[in-house]
């Protein structure tokens, strides 16, 4: 069941899924805007509440219908948690915004791409598109990768996983766009992701290192094995960045377009080995 929610969730996200409506960061700015501290303990208790409410809402629905009911849950969750439909949105605006050579609107849609880690100020052009190419790979990874990850990994309760995760990733992008850096810290969001995110983006690199230059990535991604401190986001990116050395790029519409094709690229390639791993029933 598992593999066939995924296929028809990113079939349906591809299609269908452009703006906020079904986009659990935009359902969840409710809840987030009657915050007015933040704490470690504060963001855990959330999250394990978002989650037994949903776990909740599972245990109630088994059975019934013959276990359709527990289907078209499965289904909503993943639509609602996997799927950047608002960023997709902004990427094209950029695109359209770089064409017509209007700096201040691409500039604008830019930043709101790059809302997590920021782009630089003061640096050349190549290397503010290097960052927004860093930019679309941490939000193909954000929004299909680690979702993908935790809904597959952990089999029956995938869901469960899966909700809590993007609760986690609504909650920073919220505190990113309208909070200070200190109540972000305080928040321990950021430390939170950290964790939940090293097994997933070391996973996510070795499609990266394969496709990049394997005499170059593949001895870094060794050294990420053993590396806890380095931010999971430039882990992810430096490994790919092996790959979009290929064919460097100083265009402000072709950059960003090489780093979204080569995260295609990679979901695609992960989506196969999770067929397979499915098929041949490592995987529930």
């Amino acid at each position: 069941m598992t593999l066939f929610t995924l296929l028809l969730v990113l079939a349906w996200e591809r299609l269908f899924k452009l703006g906020e409506h079904w986009q659990l960061d935009h359902r969840l700015e409710v809840v987030f805007q009657r915050l007015h501290r933040f704490s470690l303990l504060q963001t855990l208790a959330m999250t394990l509440s978002w989650m037994a409410v949903v776990w909740g809402i599972l245990w109630l629905a088994q059975g019934l219908f013959f276990g359709v009911v527990v289907l078209l849950l499965w289904i909503v969750i993943g639509l609602l948690c996997v799927g950047a439909g608002i960023k997709r949105m902004h990427y094209r605006a950029y695109l359209k915004a770089a064409r017509q050579g209007d700096t201040h609107a691409s500039d604008q849609m830019a930043e709101e791409l790059a809302l997590i880690h920021g782009l630089p100020v003061e640096c050349s052009e190549e290397e503010r598109l290097r960052e927004l190419q860093n930019a679309l790979l941490w939000i193909n990874y954000r929004y299909y990768l680690a979702p993908m990850f935790w809904f597959t990994v952990c089999g029956p309760y995938g869901p469960l996983a899966l909700a809590g995760y993007a609760f986690l990733r609504a909650y920073q992008t919220w505190l990113a766009r309208h909070n200070s850096p200190l109540e972000r810290s305080q928040a321990g969001i950021d430390f939170l992701l950290h964790w939940l995110d090293w097994i997933p983006v070391r996973l996510a690199g070795v499609a990266y290192a394969l496709l990049g230059h394997g005499e170059r990535a593949l001895p870094a991604w060794f050294a990420s094995l053993g590396d806890l401190h380095t931010p999971q986001y430039q882990v992810l990116t430096r490994l790919a960045q092996f790959s979009l050395a290929r064919e460097p790029h100083k265009d402000p519409v072709q950059t960003p377009r090489a780093a979204v094709s080569l995260a295609r690229k990679v979901t695609v390639i992960i989506l196969v080995v999770v067929a397979l791993l499915t098929i041949y029933g490592t995987l529930l």
